[in-house]
C-alpha cells in the first residue's frame, strides 16, 4: 500500500478544514491544487489523517513486539510509541529489547492473575465480564439514555442524508423547518413540522455550476446559510464562490456571483431587501435581494474576511484575518469606523439587539466590546486560553421575566469552555466547563433562560444561564459544529463532523 503526494495534501486539508482552520485549509488548498485532484471527499471519513497516523504507529508497534523467528509475543499492545520514536530506528530497537526483557515479568503476573481469577469464579459461581466480552459490548452499544450529573440525556431525531461533515445549520424563523450545509456540496432542509401531511422529510439543494452548457456539482462546501426574517427565503454561501438564494420549497430563485473565491459568511438584513456576504477575496458585497445584482462591494480589508453583521438595514460591520473590524454603510466609499486593538485574526463579530454595543472574538484569545462613540474598545475581556471561535448575545435581558437584567455575551472557546459575560460590568460570571474538547457553537434560547453549546467532543450541552447549571446533554456520533434553536425554544438543531443532523426535542 502506498500514499500519494495529492493524498497527502487532501488529508491534511482535510484535517485543517476540521480543526477550524478554514481560511489555512483554503490557502493551503489553493497553494496545493486540491481541486485539479480526482479525490472525492464524500468519500474520506472525519479525521482521515489522525486515523492513518494512529494505524501507521500500530503497525511500527506490532512489529517491534514480533519475535525473530516470526511469532508474536502474546498480541498485547506495547507501551505506546510518540510519533518521532516511530521513524528513530535505535529507539524502536531499544524499546524492542526493553519489551523482551519484560516479557518474562509480564507473563508471570498474568499467569498469577489468572489463577486468582479462577478461584473466584469457583467462589461466586458466576464469570466475572470485563465490558470487552460481546454481551456487554453489544448492550453498551445499544443503550439510549446517558446519565450526566444525575440528569438523563434528552432524546434525539438523528437526521442522515449528508454525505460529508454538517458544518452549519439554521432554524426558519417561523416554522419548523431545519436548513443544513454540508462539505458535500448540498444544504438540506428537514421537515420537522408535527403532523405535516406526506412530501419527503428532507428536501435536497444541489450546489452546480455551469459547465459545457449543463449543470455539474460544485464539489465544493457549503459554508454558510441563513433565513430571511419571514421564513420565505434561505440564503447559502458555498467555496465555490457563489452565493444562492432558495425557497424555502428548495427551488433555486438566483445566483449570487461577484466574489473571487470561498464565501466564509453570509446574513440577511432584517428587512429583507438585502444580503451581505464576506470572502476570501477580502471583500464584502451588499447584494440586492430581489434582482440578485451586487449593490456595493467593500474593498477594505487586506486579507481574507471572516464575518459580517447588521447593525441596521444599511450598516453593517466585517471582520478579517487582517486583525481589522470595519464598520461600513451602502453608499458610503469608506468605513465609518475602524476598530483596532485585536493582536491575532478576528473570527467573529456579533451587534447586541439594540445596535449599540460590537462584540469580537479573535485568536489572540480575547474578547472586545466596541462602542461608534469611541476608537478603544469598551471592555477587553481576557479569560480564555486558547482561540475563541465565535460568541452570542442573550436575546434579551436573563429570562422574559427580567427584560431589564444585563446582557449577557457567550463565548465558544478551543480551551474546550463556554463563558458567559456580563457586558455591563465586563466580568465573566459562568465558566461552562463540562465539554471536553474545542467548544465550536453557541446559541441562547428564544427567551435567553437557556444556553446550548456543541463541542468535538460529539456532545451538546443545555445550561441554565442564571446560574450556570449543566440541564441537560446529548451525546452524538460526531463532532458538532453549529447548534441552534427554533423560534418556539423546544428544540434544538446541532450538525456534526460524521454528516449527521440532530434534532433535540426538549418537551421530551
Amino acid at each position: 500500500m502506498s500514499i500519494t503526494s495529492d493524498e497527502v495534501n487532501f488529508l491534511v486539508y482535510r484535517y485543517l478544514q476540521e480543526s477550524g482552520f478554514s481560511h489555512s485549509a483554503f490557502t493551503f488548498g489553493m497553494e496545493s491544487h486540491i481541486s485539479q485532484s480526482n479525490i472525492n471527499g464524500a468519500l474520506v471519513p472525519p479525521a482521515a489523517l489522525i486515523s492513518i497516523l494512529q494505524k501507521g504507529l500500530q503497525y511500527v508497534e506490532a512489529e517491534i513486539s514480533i519475535n525473530e523467528d516470526g511469532t508474536v509475543f502474546d498480541g498485547r499492545p506495547i507501551e505506546s510509541l510518540s510519533l518521532v520514536d516511530a521513524v528513530m530506528p535505535d529507539v524502536v530497537h531499544t524499546r524492542q529489547q526493553a519489551f523482551r526483557d519484560k516479557l518474562a515479568e509480564q507473563q508471570k503476573a498474568i499467569s498469577s492473575s489468572t489463577a486468582q481469577s479462577h478461584t473466584n469464579n469457583n467462589n461466586n459461581g458466576e464469570t466475572a465480564l470485563n465490558g470487552e466480552e460481546n454481551g456487554t459490548h453489544a448492550l453498551h452499544n445499544h443503550v439510549e439514555v446517558m446519565e450526566v450529573d444525575g440528569e438523563v440525556q434528552i432524546p434525539a431525531t438523528v437526521l442522515r442524508g449528508h454525505e460529508s461533515e454538517v458544518f452549519i445549520c439554521a432554524w426558519n424563523p417561523v416554522t419548523d423547518l431545519l436548513a443544513s450545509g454540508s462539505g458535500d456540496s448540498t444544504a438540506r432542509i428537514w421537515n420537522l413540522i408535527e403532523n405535516s401531511s406526506g412530501g419527503s422529510t428532507q428536501l435536497v439543494l444541489r450546489h452546480c455550476i455551469r459547465e459545457g452548457g449543463q449543470d455539474v456539482p460544485s464539489n465544493k462546501d457549503v459554508t454558510s446559510l441563513d433565513w430571511n426574517s419571514d421564513g420565505t427565503l434561505l440564503a447559502t454561501g458555498s467555496y465555490d464562490g457563489f452565493a444562492r438564494i432558495w425557497t424555502k420549497d428548495g427551488n433555486l430563485s438566483s445566483t449570487l456571483g461577484q466574489h473571487k473565491g470561498p464565501i466564509f459568511a453570509l446574513k440577511w438584513n432584517k428587512k429583507g431587501n438585502s444580503i451581505l456576504s464576506a470572502g476570501v477575496d477580502k471583500t464584502t458585497i451588499i447584494w440586492d435581494a430581489q434582482t440578485g445584482e451586487a449593490k456595493q462591494q467593500f474593498p477594505f480589508h487586506s486579507a481574507p474576511a471572516l464575518d459580517v453583521d447588521w447593525q441596521n438595514n444599511s450598516t453593517f460591520a466585517s471582520c478579517s484575518t487582517d486583525m481589522c473590524i470595519h464598520v461600513c454603510r451602502l453608499g458610503s466609499e469608506r468605513p465609518l469606523k475602524t476598530f483596532q486593538g485585536h493582536t491575532n485574526e478576528v473570527n467573529a463579530i456579533k451587534w447586541d439587539p439594540s445596535g449599540m454595543l460590537l462584540a469580537s472574538c479573535s485568536d489572540d484569545m480575547t474578547l472586545k466590546i466596541w462602542s461608534m462613540k469611541q476608537d478603544s474598545c469598551v471592555h477587553n475581556l481576557e479569560a480564555h486560553n486558547k482561540e475563541i471561535y465565535t460568541i452570542k448575545w442573550s436575546p434579551t435581558g436573563t429570562g422574559s421575566s427580567n427584560p431589564n437584567a444585563n446582557m449577557l455575551l457567550a463565548s465558544a472557546s478551543f480551551d474546550s469552555t463556554v463563558r458567559l459575560w456580563d457586558v455591563d460590568r465586563g466580568v465573566c460570571i459562568h465558566t461552562l466547563t463540562k465539554h471536553q474538547e474545542p467548544v465550536y457553537s453557541v446559541a441562547f434560547s428564544p427567551d435567553g433562560k437557556f444556553l446550548a453549546s456543541g463541542s468535538f467532543d460529539k456532545c451538546v450541552h443545555i445550561w441554565d444561564t442564571l446560574s450556570g447549571a449543566l440541564v441537560n446533554s446529548y451525546r452524538g456520533t460526531g463532532g458538532i459544529f453549529e447548534v441552534c434553536w427554533n423560534s418556539v425554544g423546544d428544540k434544538v438543531g446541532a450538525s456534526a463532523s460524521d454528516g449527521s443532523v440532530c434534532v433535540l426535542d426538549l418537551r421530551k
